[in-house]
């Protein structure tokens, strides 16, 4: 079943009976960086689409789940008073990180009494397969998918009311993906639900068009649709970071490059006299003479997700790099001067400590300025997570659970590779690296 157009959903909010004004208590449970805002781009996004519902009371509440000072029983207290002050609905986001944090206040709150709707949305839930009622028995509503209209949606229509990718509870799990069309979605730049400061998160683009076993940029089992956020939105948010005053913007899109508008957008930013950083994730194939020339006339950092050099890996990961033109990427990214980051992965399938070595000796020897290796992660709904016993990959038992040990290497294999790549690290950090 396809997502209702705009005009589908409008009929369909206007024939329906009316909605008892909702109070939602909208929480936010983040891994924080030291330079993030306060308010992560995917909340303020959630924000602005649910200013759309004039009648509806929208409370936040924001916690640093990996800060020292993060406590649980606090959040619990905190969402408590909320709820007892009239919030009718609780909806929270889920991720890898906060996982067992939501569960555990989930379980809290129904113990303690409490009977708000609880909603649940974010990747945990996006990307997993049927049974999310059984990993999440306290929720009322769980939405797969982006979540902006289904959010909206479910807060402004009488409860039950159907839409594509919200399951409700005890109904059958069609495992459907909520859809939006980015080209109508509110901006939380220009709304001002998103204050512009000198770092900002960025987005002009959504999804990916490659099937890498190990990323959540897909739906489980199939690709979920790249799309494009409208060009006028994009245009305008530019404009309005460079002239609020930003001066460091890392754009979240998985391959900014992809975007047939990259080289326009980075021609805008020059136009402009934008002097800051910009953080551009992309891919070496996909490199053109256009849009390098664009990237010379600014300060750009080109982030690249190699992850393997080794024949094996990239088939084990579906993740296929054609190390000719990588090669011939990275010369002329030397030629013209251009900064560039690589990044690769350890505790891959098939992977040894050896070929792991094998992968950033590939990148030294070409001259790679930052090399950034990460562990692992068998996210919820991808391939490898779910082949993991194919593989024998075995996970650590941290917040954020990374593989660690492998038919093809062991644990202290595995030590000995993230101990290379504490020393990647630990040279990216010093001033010649930069």
């Amino acid at each position: 079943m396809s997502a209702p157009t705009s005009e589908q959903q409008h009929e369909v909010n206007m024939t329906a009976p009316e909605a008892t004004p909702r109070t939602v208590l909208l929480v936010s449970l983040d891994w924080m960086r030291p330079k993030d805002p306060r308010t992560t781009l995917g909340h303020a996004s959630l924000l602005a689409s649910l200013q759309r519902a004039p009648d509806l009371d929208v409370r936040t509440l924001s916690r640093a789940v990996n800060s020292p000072r993060f406590d649980r029983r606090e959040l619990l207290e905190a969402v408590k008073r909320e709820l007892d002050s009239g919030a009718t609905d609780l909806a929270l986001g889920v991720y890898v990180w906060n996982d067992a944090d939501v569960k555990w206040l989930l379980r809290a709150l129904r113990r303690d009494g409490h009977r708000a709707r609880i909603i649940l949305g974010g990747p945990q839930l996006s990307y997993a397969a049927e049974g999310l009622q059984a990993r999440y028995p306290e929720a009322d509503v769980l939405i797969r998918g982006y979540g902006e209209d289904a959010l909206l949606h479910v807060l402004s229509t009488p409860p039950g009311t159907p839409f594509p990718g919200v399951t409700l509870k005890g109904q059958p799990d069609l495992a459907q993906q909520a859809q939006v069309t980015l080209a109508e979605l509110p901006s939380p730049i220009l709304s001002g639900v998103l204050p512009i400061q000198p770092f900002m998160r960025w987005e002009t683009q959504r999804g990916c068009p490659y099937a890498c076993s190990f990323c959540q940029h897909r739906e489980a089992g199939a690709r979920l649709k790249r799309s494009r956020l409208g060009e006028g939105r994009v245009r305008d948010e530019l404009d309005a970071l460079v002239r609020g005053g930003a001066t460091d913007i890392a754009v979240l899109d998985p391959i900014f490059n992809f975007n047939p508008d990259a080289t326009a957008i980075l021609e805008r930013f020059a136009e402009l006299g934008y002097r800051g950083k910009l953080s551009l994730q992309s891919r070496f194939e996909l490199l053109d003479e256009r849009f390098l020339d664009a990237c010379t006339k600014l300060n750009v950092v080109l982030e690249f997700g190699l992850q393997t050099v080794i024949p094996s890996e990239m088939k084990a990961a579906n993740r296929t790099n054609k190390l000719d033109k990588v090669e011939r990427a990275i010369e002329e990214l030397h030629r013209r001067g251009l900064h560039f980051e690589v990044s690769l992965i350890y505790g891959l399938p098939t992977q040894t400590l050896a070929s792991f070595e094998a992968s950033v000796q590939w990148c030294v020897d070409r001259g790679v300025p930052v090399i950034q290796a990460f562990p692992l992660m068998l996210l919820r709904g991808t391939k490898l997570e779910q082949d993991r016993a194919t593989w024998g990959l075995v996970e650590s038992d941290d917040v954020i659970p990374v593989v660690v040990e492998s038919d093809s290497f062991s644990r202290s294999d595995w030590e000995q590779m993230r101990a290379l790549a504490d020393s990647l690290a630990a040279r990216n950090a010093l001033p010649s690296a930069a």
